[in-house]
């Protein structure tokens, strides 16, 4: 009897086994490869193709920064003797799943701990509020304990030393190599940045790079990894190749800004900023990704810098990722809306609409107001904790919006109203696949509920979307004005209480990403850099 329970138990092992590798197959599999490369490239010359090589080689050391930030010792996961636990580990980082909350996958480990390992794994939230130290909030410093336990500040110069010194040093000889005047000056700058933890000058010399037919994008840059108090940059870095003829054909649309400012559909007083007209709006294809924007889900559009004394000196650079939107679009939204929308409304899905929408996105971050306009200070300060969802919910809305109205003056010309909202519709849901906990899942969520709620589209008896395009482009307008309402009167209760009960997956929306999921659509890419 004890040998059949031995055998039995061996059974159940083995099946739990199988069962496990068969789950971590199909995660692997719903990331599409996707091989990068680009005819911008090829058209290098040599020396411009020495630069990227080096730019390639510090990337690779963002990479493994990026690594002892948000997990620890990558080489945990390199031992990991099943394949696809191994590459899955590789696509998140670490044994926790980016498209599932960050749920953990590898047995022996738990929850991701909120903090990474940007502060001790010990530390409470009242220790750490109760450590009297100006630079314990910065950007670029890690928290750790000193000999005698207590909490200390170590800047991130002297805690990855030798690391940046290596990125120092590919960098100077990067600079010595380049012949474009403003590349020099920010890589330089850069140099300089990576070992002071003071990245003013760089981004200043980045926003002022404007004729170069490459770009970087490298160091510590942006907070979402740090979900304990959202203080601590991650390492990351984007090699990128601009596209000339594109980026021209979008320098006129900055010089809107102000005019599409005066034509939101909200009261006056909501829309009294003018934004500035000398930030940069250009297309690029993204040829390397390494560190946080390559780990789980991956970026295809950058709206940088995040520093507010550069944004009110210079603006901001809008960069459009071309060739990975253009990825997402055929791996992905083309699918989707096979599986989701009637057939004769399949002829609205357009790749230059993603295109278009994707782009005024990122724009539509600079309008509204940035101060309340009832004494509560800025937005930010007003919003709290719900900031940043109702922001990217006013980037979604606000995007659409212009695009709209471009098409209605005659500056958008390859695309129709139709294709922007039935492939923006289509878009949330690619998005909310990422999961829904962040702040741009629940901004996914609340415009999705939105556009249902006020009739934007129906599910006919096969359960197959059918957008109404009038009360589509009505349920834009009122979602934008009710979003800036919300902002610039720094109303809190209200964002909070409506996020509550609209941020979410409603059983209809499972329904259909269940059917998205069945058909075998990738989640998302996962790249192989072929250069």
């Amino acid at each position: 009897m004890k040998k059949l329970y031995i055998l039995a138990a061996a059974a159940i092992a083995v099946a739990a086994c199988g069962q496990k590798t068969s789950d971590l197959k199909e995660r692997v599999e719903s990331y599409a490869v996707v091989e990068v490369s680009s005819p911008l490239y090829d058209a290098l010359s040599e020396n411009d193709k020495k630069i990227v090589s080096l730019f390639r080689q510090a990337g690779e050391i963002m990479d493994g920064l990026f690594w002892k930030q948000t997990f620890g010792d990558k080489a945990e996961m390199e031992a990991l003797t099943d394949k696809y636990e191994k590459a899955y580990a590789m696509i998140n980082y670490g044994p926790w799943d980016h498209l599932d909350n960050n749920a953990p996958f590898v047995e022996g480990y738990g929850e991701k701990p909120l903090g990474c390992q940007y502060y001790p794994q010990d530390m409470t939230v009242a220790e750490f509020e109760e450590f009297n130290d100006p630079d314990k909030l910065s950007l670029y410093t890690v928290i750790r304990r000193d000999e005698n336990g207590a909490l200390k500040t170590v800047w991130y110069r002297d805690e990855y030393k030798e690391e940046l010194e290596k990125v120092c040093a590919l960098l100077e000889e990067a600079a010595a190599l380049t012949t474009n005047e403003g590349m020099r000056t920010y890589l330089t700058e850069r140099v300089k940045a990576f070992r002071t933890d003071d990245y003013l000058a760089s981004d200043m010399a980045w926003m002022d790079m404007k004729d170069c037919n490459m770009d970087l994008v490298i160091g510590p840059i942006e907070n979402y990894d740090d979900h304990l108090f959202e203080a601590k940059a991650a390492y990351e870095c984007f090699i990128l190749l601009k596209d000339e003829t594109r980026s021209a054909n979008l320098a006129k649309y900055v010089a809107l800004l102000p005019t599409l400012q005066t034509m939101l559909p909200c009261a006056p007083e909501y829309k009294t900023f003018v934004p500035g007209t000398s930030s940069d709006l250009n297309v690029y294809d993204a040829i390397y990704y390494a560190g946080d924007c390559n780990a789980g889900s991956k970026t295809i559009a950058i709206n940088l810098p995040n520093d507010e004394r550069v944004h009110a000196a210079k603006g901001a650079r809008r960069l459009q990722l071309y060739n990975s939107m253009m990825a997402k679009f055929d791996k992905i939204m083309a699918p989707i809306g096979e599986v989701l929308m009637v057939p004769e409304q399949l002829q609205y899905l357009s790749a230059d609409a993603f295109f278009w929408n994707v782009t005024f996105h990122e724009v539509a971050h600079g309008l509204g107001v940035k101060q309340t306009v009832n004494g509560k200070g800025t937005v930010d300060q007003a919003m709290g904790d719900q900031k940043t969802s109702w922001e990217e919910a006013k980037a979604d809305i606000l995007g659409l919006f212009m695009v709209s109205k471009l098409i209605d003056m005659g500056e958008i010309t390859d695309i129709t109203k139709e294709e922007s909202l039935a492939t923006f519709i289509a878009g949330i849901v690619r998005s909310v696949r990422f999961g829904f906990a962040s702040s741009h899942g629940k901004a996914n969520m609340m415009c999705y509920n939105y556009m249902e709620d006020h009739g934007a589209f129906t599910r006919n008896e096969e359960g197959k979307w059918v957008i109404d395009f009038e009360k589509a482009a009505a349920a834009v307008d009122s979602w934008a004005s009710l979003i800036l309402e919300t902002q610039a009167t720094g109303n809190f209760e209200f964002a909070q209480q409506y996020a509550a009960e609209n941020a979410s997956i409603r059983e209809a929306l499972a329904a259909d990403i269940e059917k998205v999921n069945g058909a075998g659509i990738p989640r998302d890419i996962v790249f192989d850099f072929v250069w």
